[in-house]
């Protein structure tokens, strides 16, 4: 989780690839068996795709936070061993779980995902229009950070943001695309038409209680608090993190998840009322893997 900074952003590393099926475990994978294979020859047999696509899978793997470190010093991270080591959670991303938790990641990394940590944690249109929003992203950017970005690299942002996460329509060019945009599945992002796109706050069934959990409990670690009220899960500081919009959701959808959170974990979380403030609150630092682990095994570290 890296929050906003004036003087670190980063736009156009992606080299314009939105992120694809299979990239992120066969690029971890690849990764584990040799960790210079981003800088080798081999890389483009091994991974099967072209110099371009090798870059931009080695900047996903370190935007999802699933390899940490500069280009010359990578290395894996816990949730990435977590998650897409061959005994991991889910090495060949079969659970749509880590879907969501991919979206987190990516949507908490302000330092590598500028644009997206921008549209998922301050940019609260439920409509808006595609060009209308690359110029709102460039206003952002102007206003808030230091050195200069190249405006038309900051305005394709919103493309890729696009492709990335609304199902694209089925004509033949675009088939590629279809098959390999995961994060389209989540319906966070919907086509009105060519220009014009929805992105609306709603139930999100499919999202589990064990990575809002996780998620929940990094904000606690991010912030060092021991309480948080639920106007600050839902909206966040100036700025900040807000939890219920990156994961689109309503407020009583927010309650709710709230809740089934605490019936799951009584002894780590608790709900109480302060200064007229629905506050939740921490009782005891744990690590965020517990979380994971109860969805994907079933059990709960102790």
């Amino acid at each position: 989780m890296k929050l906003l900074n004036p003087n670190k952003a980063s736009f156009g590393r992606h080299e314009t690839f939105a992120l694809r099926y299979f990239w992120l475990t066969k690029g971890f994978q690849a990764f584990i068996e040799n960790p210079d294979i981003f800088k080798s020859d081999e890389a483009t047999v091994t991974l099967g795709v072209g110099k371009n696509m090798v870059n931009a899978i080695r900047y996903w793997l370190r935007a999802t936070q699933l390899l940490d470190g500069e280009n010359n010093a990578l290395q894996t991270t816990e949730l990435g061993n977590a998650l897409f080591t061959p005994n991991g959670f889910d090495p060949y991303l079969e659970d749509d779980a880590t879907l969501w938790l991919i979206h987190w990641q990516l949507a908490t990394n302000a330092e590598l995902c500028t644009a997206i940590y921008w549209f998922f944690n301050c940019y609260h249109k439920p409509e808006f229009n595609s060009d209308e929003t690359a110029n709102s992203l460039d206003d952002f950017v102007k206003n808030y950070f230091s050195g200069k970005h190249a405006e038309k690299t900051v305005k394709q942002e919103i493309p890729l943001i696009l492709r990335m996460y609304s199902p694209a329509r089925l004509r033949s060019q675009e088939v590629e695309d279809v098959l390999d945009s995961p994060l389209s599945t989540l319906n966070l992002i919907s086509g009105i038409d060519g220009k014009n796109f929805r992105s609306l706050p709603e139930s999100r069934e499919t999202l589990p209680v064990g990575i809002f959990g996780f998620a929940v409990n990094e904000l606690f670690n991010q912030l060092d608090t021991i309480s948080i009220s639920t106007k600050m899960l839902m909206y966040g500081e100036k700025q900040g993190i807000a939890l219920g919009s990156v994961f689109r959701l309503t407020e009583n959808v927010l309650v709710i998840f709230i809740e089934k959170l605490v019936t799951q974990y009584p002894d780590i979380f608790q709900i109480n009322e302060t200064a007229g403030l629905h506050q939740l609150f921490r009782n005891q630092k744990v690590d965020s893997l517990r979380f994971l682990q109860q969805h994907y095994q079933g059990t709960v570290c102790p």
